[in-house]
């Protein structure tokens, strides 16, 4: 056959490198990412701690948006859909989980998970913010927060 050549192995395993390196590159990005996210998480409870902003507690709503449940957190909901939230010791909710009618009858249970640095990215609404500029608005507002 012409234009075969006989690096076909080591092409593969150069491929199989290349396709490693980029996904521990993707994998410290994330992990730099996340760990900025938490420390403005973390500043943000320890100013609004400060400030003593009341604390609220709070409820998850189902995925399709039509039941809420009650939880056992309390914090302040960041965004204003009440769909995002960080309770007094900077731990970052989604307060969004599966309808479920143990959810209804007990209450969610939600966990904490990672912050992004872009809230929004990637929505099918197109609106995203910076982390850091949301957490800034929650703090102006003040007990004002709607």
């Amino acid at each position: 056959m012409a234009g075969v050549t006989d690096d076909g192995p080591q092409w593969q395993e150069r491929q199989r490198r290349a396709v490693q390196a980029h996904a521990a590159a993707d994998a410290r990005q994330r992990a730099a990412e996340q760990a900025e996210a938490a420390g403005l998480v973390a500043r943000f409870a320890a100013e609004a701690n400060r400030r003593g902003l009341r604390t609220t507690a709070l409820a998850v709503r189902s995925y399709d948006g039509r039941s809420r449940y009650r939880t056992r957190l309390t914090g302040w909901y960041v965004d204003r859909a009440h769909s995002r939230a960080v309770d007094p010791a900077g731990r970052f909710y989604l307060l969004t989980v599966p309808a479920s009618l143990r959810a209804r009858l007990f209450g969610a249970d939600p966990r904490p998970a990672p912050a992004p640095l872009v809230v929004g990215r990637g929505g099918r609404d197109g609106e995203s913010i910076p982390l850091r500029d949301l957490l800034d608005r929650r703090l102006d507002a003040g007990d004002d927060w709607g």
